[in-house]
């Protein structure tokens, strides 16, 4: 807000700045014109009054003469009072003649080259000025480069603080996202340490029971505590070796085992597989397979795991009993695939974010839902080294829909 404020109050100084030497040009050229017409009476030995000179528009001066002019004349004096005045800009010039109700003559002088006869030249100035009399009207094409010339001062000053605070917002910008890092990162450790210590404790307390001099006797409860060192020792296991794994996936140095893939047999797969903990909850998946062409080219193992991953957070994030519906359609020679839940929604500001790595939804000291911000990052990996794309649409409160897209195969 501040830098707007800056950025906004230096526009309006620039301006002003314009504003004042625009009048002093302006000034000086109607000052300018008026010294030749005075000089050109004089020549004449004309004493009558004649109307000032007149400013018709940003660019263009009259000035009322007596009598008829000649040119080389008018340009001489033109060029001599302009100079004295340090005008130094290239203009035009046209004489207009009542004798004859018309432009007589029009030509242009510019500056960096040496005064010589003046030529009849094609100008702006092509038809007769709404006026009456001898006149001659001066046209200038270039003012406001002149104008601006004279305002180095303003615009250096005005670039130096302009190039200050793009430096200022950038640093701003740099500090906010190394913040968010940093929270992102603090985020990621606290959850890890969570999911790793549950499992570690539970072994532990499961290992102190077995070493326990009574238990001896009871093969049951040695066969159940086995099963659940075994259990959290397999969770431990795949704990890690998800955040290894895809903490370091890369479109680029990961190992794709591509061949084709029908990818209604995966969604079938995953559903089944799915359907189990979504009973448990008293919830249900639903498929809807309308595409022709679903099969793709790709590694299957990925493809399969970004449809667990998907299929699971809709699940987790549901707070009533979760309805989930998965379909399939082709559009343009592409394979669309969604996963629709009726889960607690993400909000708009949190889109941009979703798919980067360790982000989860902030939800202040209340952590409900377990994890480490790392499947929809993989989910979003896999289908760019697929080249294809994923689209989120989801509004909090109002479920979520992740639609994943997909070249399809055309000669299934």
């Amino acid at each position: 807000m501040t830098l707007s404020g800056i950025v906004v109050t230096q526009i309006y100084w620039v301006r002003q700045a314009y504003s004042l030497q625009e009048k002093e040009v302006n000034d000086r050229i109607v000052i300018a014109m008026s010294t030749v017409v005075q000089r050109i009476l004089d020549m004449n030995q004309d004493s009558s009054f004649v109307e000032p000179v007149e400013r018709v528009s940003a660019n263009f001066y009259t000035a009322n003469i007596n009598d008829t002019l000649h040119p080389y004349l008018l340009e001489a004096l033109l060029r001599d009072e302009f100079t004295n005045s340090n005008l130094l800009s290239d203009f035009e010039y046209g004489i207009y003649d009542c004798f004859n109700d018309s432009i007589v003559f029009g030509g242009k002088v510019l500056f960096d080259q040496e005064q010589g006869k003046p030529q009849p030249t094609a100008t702006n100035i092509q038809k007769k000025f709404e006026k009456d009399g001898h006149y001659f009207g001066i046209y200038f094409p270039a003012k406001s480069s002149m104008i601006l010339g004279r305002m180095d001062f303003w615009i250096f000053s005005s670039m130096l603080i302009l190039l200050v605070v793009i430096f200022f917002a950038y640093a701003i910008f740099i500090i906010l996202k190394q913040k968010r890092l940093s929270e992102v990162k603090t985020d990621f450790i606290n959850n890890m340490t969570h999911e790793l210590k549950t499992p570690i404790s539970t072994i532990g307390i499961s290992s102190e029971v077995l070493m326990g001099s009574g238990i001896s006797h009871q093969p049951e409860r040695i066969k159940q505590y086995a099963q659940i060192i075994q259990s959290e020792n397999l969770r431990l296991k795949n704990q890690v070796e998800k955040v290894l794994s895809i903490a370091s996936l890369s479109p680029d140095k990961a190992e794709w085992k591509k061949e084709w893939v029908n990818m209604h047999d995966v969604i079938e797969q995953a559903v089944s597989s799915s359907k189990i903990l979504a009973q448990g909850e008293n919830g249900e998946i639903e498929t809807v397979l309308q595409a022709e062409q679903h099969q793709v080219y790709g590694d299957r193992v990925h493809l399969t795991n970004i449809l667990y991953n998907l299929l699971d957070n809709a699940l987790k994030y549901c707070e009533d009993e979760a309805s989930v519906v998965v379909k399939s359609w082709n559009s343009s020679g592409k394979l669309h695939l969604s996963v629709q839940d009726n889960g607690i929604g993400i909000a708009s500001k949190h889109h941009k974010n979703i798919f980067d790595r360790f982000f989860r939804v902030p939800t202040g000291d209340i952590h409900n839902v377990k994890g480490f911000g790392l499947g929809l990052y993989y989910v979003k990996t896999v289908v760019e080294a697929h080249k294809g794309k994923i689209e989120l649409k989801s509004a909090l409160g109002e479920g979520s829909t992740f639609t994943i897209i997909l070249q399809a195969n055309k000669h299934e």
